[in-house]
């Protein structure tokens, strides 16, 4: 074996609180700049306009950045202000998006397993590893909006393999989902591991991953890093 791609979100940190902040955030940036957006929609209907456009748009569907840039500028069109606020707001997403809690085995485990193995990152998300502070512990980092197709689409994990010059077979894929991380590395020739922090049980027939384990420095143990 020689790299290691790691999905990012519930894989090295818990996304679910981040991304209510980083929704707040937006929400009160629109109620001060924009209040005639708030005053006429609240987050929930602003999900649910990406969420149509990604069935009216289903190429862009992968990118979450563009929906949510093009949903905010119908939004300031239909109210009555420019499109340049959907920008400026997705900054503001985009700043407390980026503001996670690393699980406090990550750091330590990356350390441990990038002194034998190339280190990667493939994400549906649009996290900036850049912004985070970890992009230095990778050789490699790509998301659905590069690659132009999301997890599970099997040419998402051929480029990453390309891209770290080593051959499916020779790289492990590592991320907490069984279907979208797991079965689909599988599927185009990785191998898998499953990181259960929450001790879920595995579902029933999915073939298991090559390795499951609890946490990063188990890892680091089971690979010997």
């Amino acid at each position: 074996m020689r790299a290691i791609a790691f999905d990012l979100d519930n894989t090295l940190w818990d996304v679910e609180p981040v991304l209510r902040r980083a929704e707040a955030r937006l929400y009160a940036w629109l109620g001060e700049h924009t209040p005639r957006i708030t005053g006429s929609l609240s987050l929930e209907d602003m999900r649910r306009a990406r969420e149509e456009l990604a069935r009216r748009e289903p190429h862009n569907a992968h990118d979450f950045t563009y929906l949510r840039t093009a949903a905010l500028a119908g939004h300031a069109r239909a109210h009555g202000y420019g499109e340049d606020v959907a920008p400026r707001a997705f900054e503001v997403f985009l700043a407390a998006r980026c503001e996670v809690e690393l699980f406090e085995d990550v750091r330590p485990g990356l350390e441990r397993l990038r002194r034998r193995y190339a280190l990667a990152t493939l994400s549906n998300g649009n996290a900036d590893l850049g912004r985070i502070g970890l992009d230095g512990l990778f050789s490699l980092n790509l998301n659905a909006r590069q690659l132009g197709a999301a997890k599970p689409a099997r040419v998402c994990f051929e480029r990453l393999a390309g891209g770290l010059g080593v051959a499916p077979q020779e790289l492990y894929y590592v991320g907490d989902d069984p279907y979208l991380d797991v079965a689909a590395a599988r599927a185009a020739g990785l191998r898998s591991v499953w990181v259960n922090r929450r001790g879920h049980v595995w579902p029933a027939g999915e073939a298991p991953a090559d390795l499951t384990v609890r946490d990063l420095r188990e890892l680091a143990d089971a690979l010997g890093a």
